[in-house]
This record gives structure tokens, sequence and C-alpha cells, in this order.
């Protein structure tokens, strides 16, 4: 639907739909409105950032536009002295636009290292949770392009295949629901102007500044690359290329899964024969760690160091069981069995 329909703009709040006069918003929300094709309720996650803010705002927009009915969720990790306000705060401004948003709090054991890493697992767990509680099969993230050349270059650090290195992406399909990343091919300082415009308001989290964290330290490696040269858009395009060629081992991953393995959904139980275990390492080791990811229902798949001990085993012994990914993995003679953990 076009913003030149005028019954649909009649729908948007004034305090909202004075700010799509500004024609750089206006550009920025058409992109973001053929970025996605959402016809259902979906969940926004908003943190707070001008990443996340603009999301929220584009959301509204395009909620009121499609009269869907969507919801709003800030996560407070508790992780920083404050949090609790500041997140009240985003609460409220986003309330004087008509984004009504909802707080969801981590109240697990807080980690002293890795903490970037178990924070992000808990926002998925805790988003994922509220998804399937409230039957939405939708969840939108304020990813920029900038989230997607770090992740490039922090997957590239830790030793990542093909996989991992293009693992962001504008749509994946987790444990029955769609999350969409609608803005991974915006630039973050238009994201930034329009959280400005529109709220005059984002939150600064001190953690960007913090150099103990690897992303940080991305972050800035990247700032000096594009000093001397960097060009983002070449970037990308190699980054899409790379991606090209992922969706062909997906294929053949796909292949393996439905010839060699049979699910039981009710049971959520996988029956592994000993063809699967016969194809290229790539495609095994992919197929066993989506395999284990869907039966554990976790967002993030096992680690490949994981996966890789795992399949050795698997290859070295005719009857073995240990567990993982909040599976157990058990194998006799041929067959290999995973279900899940309780």
């Amino acid at each position: 639907m076009s913003l030149k329909n005028s019954s649909a703009i009649t729908k948007i709040p004034r305090v909202l739909k004075d700010k799509l006069k500004n024609k750089k918003i206006t550009k920025i929300y058409k992109r973001f409105e053929k970025s996605i094709d959402i016809k259902e309720r979906f969940i926004v996650a908003v943190s707070g950032g001008p990443d996340s803010l603009a999301l929220a705002f584009l959301s509204k927009i395009y909620s009121i536009k499609n009269n869907l009915d969507i919801k709003f969720f800030i996560v407070d990790h508790k992780l920083r002295k404050g949090s609790t306000n500041e997140a009240l705060n985003v609460k409220r401004i986003l309330g004087k636009y008509k984004i009504n948003a909802e707080i969801l709090t981590w109240t697990g054991k807080k980690p002293s290292k890795n903490i970037q890493s178990i924070a992000r697992n808990a926002r998925y767990d805790l988003l994922f949770s509220k998804s399937k509680q409230l039957r939405i099969k939708h969840l939108l993230t304020g990813h920029q392009q900038g989230d997607l050349i770090e992740n490039f270059f922090l997957r590239m650090l830790r030793g990542s295949g093909l996989k991992g290195l293009v693992s962001l992406d504008k749509k994946n399909k987790i444990n029955d629901i769609n999350l969409f990343r609608p803005l991974l091919d915006e630039k973050r300082e238009d994201l930034e102007f329009l959280s400005n415009f529109v709220f005059n308001f984002y939150v600064r989290d001190p953690s960007n500044k913090n150099e103990k964290f690897q992303r940080i330290k991305i972050r800035q490696l990247i700032d000096n690359l594009k000093i001397n040269g960097l060009d983002k858009y070449k970037f990308v395009k190699t980054l899409q290329n790379l991606k090209s060629s992922n969706e062909v081992v997906n294929f053949y991953v796909r292949e393996n899964f439905n010839r060699n393995t049979h699910y039981s959904k009710k049971e959520n139980k996988l029956v592994i024969n000993e063809i699967f275990f016969l194809q290229p390492y790539e495609i095994v080791f992919r197929c066993l760690s989506n395999a284990i990811q869907m039966v554990g229902r976790k967002y993030y798949s096992v680690r490949g160091k994981k996966t890789d001990n795992l399949i050795k085993k698997l290859h070295n012994n005719r009857l073995f069981k240990v567990t993982l990914g909040g599976c157990i993995i058990e194998k006799v003679n041929q067959t290999v069995v995973i279900y899940k953990e309780y």
C-alpha cells in the first residue's frame, strides 16, 4: 500500500503522520515496506538504541496501514545499574507516540564473561518464549547494514565457515518463528537521523565504547578500513555472492535431511539412517547441527567444535550416547536417534 493512499494515512495518529512529511523518512519507510510482506500479527524487539527505535516507528506505521495487531517488547537484562529506569524511560517515550511497549526482564544468573553473547541468547529466549505464548509467528529485530559487516568480521575471527560468515539474513525460520531483519540494507546514520527526528531521543549504550568487547574492536577496525578505502557497497555485494553459494550448500543439506531422516513431530524425535553420514562433510555437519537445533528447540546452534567432535565419535563408535544442545543423541549400530532432553 502506497503512502499516497489517503484512507490509510487518515488512520495514522497526527503525532506520527507529521513525521512522514519528511522526505528522507518517507524514503526509508518505503524501503521498509518493500522489505517485509507480513499480513499477520507480529512482535517488534526494542532496545532503545536508534536502530530499534527506528524499527518501532516504521513498524507502527506499517501495522496501521495494514490493520495489524502488533506487540512491542523491551528486554531489561539488568546487567547495568539503572537499566530498569532506562527501559521504563524508553517505554514512556514510545507511549507518547502511541507505541505501547511491554518490558521483559531477564531474571537468570548474570555472567561474568562472554557477557554480550549470553545476554543476546537470553534476549532471544525471552522474545521467542513470548512469541509462542501469544501464538505470534513473526518477530522483527533492528539489525542494520553495519551489523551485517560487523558480523562477517566477528565470524571470520572465530574461524567460521561459509554459513557463519553470512549468518545474518533478512529472514530466518527458527522453531516455527519467522525472524525478520528488515533494516539490513539501511545505514546506521540514517536510522540515527530517523530516531532523532521522530523521538528526539535514543539510548547510548556505554558498552559501545568498551574496548574489552570484541564487537567494539571490530567496529573500530571497520572504521579504519573505511578511512583506507573499504567500499562497503562492494563489500555487501561480496556478501550477496557468498549467500548465493551458501544457498547451493543449503539445497543439498535439505536433500540429505529429507531423504535420510525421519522426524516424529508428536514425539519430537529424529531418526537418522546410515546414508546421512556418507555425504560430503559440510553437508553432514550442517544437517546434524540443524537437526540438534530443531529437536532441542534452541535459537542458536551448537558450537562448531562440539558438532565436529560429535561427528567423529559417531563415526568411531557403534554404541554411543551423549547430551548436546538440549538433546540426547544416541547411536545403535548404524542408526542415530536424536530426542529432547527433559
